[in-house]
């Protein structure tokens, strides 16, 4: 190799270890703590997704909810982090900032109604109103709950119809959950006829009710005179059963009280109508 040749690689060498010191003097400070800051910013991310979960687990919030949270606050730790870092090199984050908010503006008006079943999802899943199972009625349908999702819930109508039902609808209105105690009351009325004794009757109805196992004694059931109709006279008949009871002994109840009073000899009358004609003279 010649003089020359060595000289420009000496020179070149020099030049480079330069341009390495001055760099590393102005910016390795900068590189080592925008890492430092990455790597405590991802760890206090993963802490506070893994404390989200088990906070979720402690109020026994829906899995698909304690998900969505963890990962919704993991990564606006991690997106705080990544202008931290930014700022570190003297980065004017202010505008990056300014425009993220400006898309998400955007993004929110153009996903008014998408966002709107979004919250009341949250807000369901949250404070659950109802749970996967029970018979509700929302937003003028019935049915029994097959999953909630963030943005709209599945019923299953009574002949197994599949409704899917928009949470905004829902959270928005009236809910009626059917399930939402251990216990409910069935509300009867049954007609006796003017002429047939009330308190036989009541003492009827009250046996049929005391023999039915799934009727409750506490509160107690309740057997009274409501009205007198235009053609009989009205019995209310209010037994509490437990939830999962309702229908099974509304219908054998209805059965059962109808046969004890046949067997005892009490009408249960029906509306009628008596038409008298008169032949019209010649």
């Amino acid at each position: 190799m010649s003089e020359n040749a060595v000289a420009q690689t000496t020179d070149f060498m020099s030049t480079m270890t330069t341009t390495l010191m001055e760099f590393a003097s102005s910016y390795g400070l900068k590189v080592i703590g925008a890492i430092l800051i990455l790597i405590i910013g991802r760890i206090i991310a993963g802490q506070v997704r893994k404390g989200v979960v088990k906070i979720g687990d402690m109020r026994k919030w829906d899995p698909s909810l304690s998900g969505f949270l963890s990962s919704l606050v993991y990564f606006f730790v991690m997106a705080f982090t990544i202008v931290a870092v930014l700022g570190s090199f003297g980065v004017q984050t202010a505008s990056i900032v300014a425009v993220i908010g400006a898309a998400s503006f955007a993004v929110g008006l153009a996903l008014q109604g998408s966002l709107s079943n979004f919250a009341a999802g949250v807000m369901i899943l949250l404070f659950r109103p109802f749970k996967v199972g029970d018979w509700v009625e929302v937003a003028g349908v019935s049915g029994g709950v097959k999953s909630i999702a963030i943005f709209s819930t599945t019923l299953a109508t009574a002949d197994n119809v599949r409704i899917e039902v928009p949470n905004s609808k829902i959270y928005g209105d009236i809910i009626k959950n059917y399930a939402g105690y251990d216990t409910r009351r069935i509300d009867m009325v049954v007609g006796i006829g003017y002429g047939d004794d009330m308190a036989r009757a009541i003492e009827v109805i009250t046996g049929v009710l005391k023999a039915d196992e799934r009727v409750l004694a506490e509160p107690a059931p309740q057997v009274a005179v409501a009205e007198m109709g235009d053609s009989s006279v009205n019995l209310v008949v209010r037994p509490w059963v437990k939830g999962s009871d309702y229908w099974g002994a509304r219908f054998d109840l209805t059965q059962g009280i109808k046969a004890a009073l046949d067997e005892n000899g009490i009408e249960i009358p029906f509306p009628q109508r008596v038409v008298t004609m008169v032949q019209a003279g010649n």
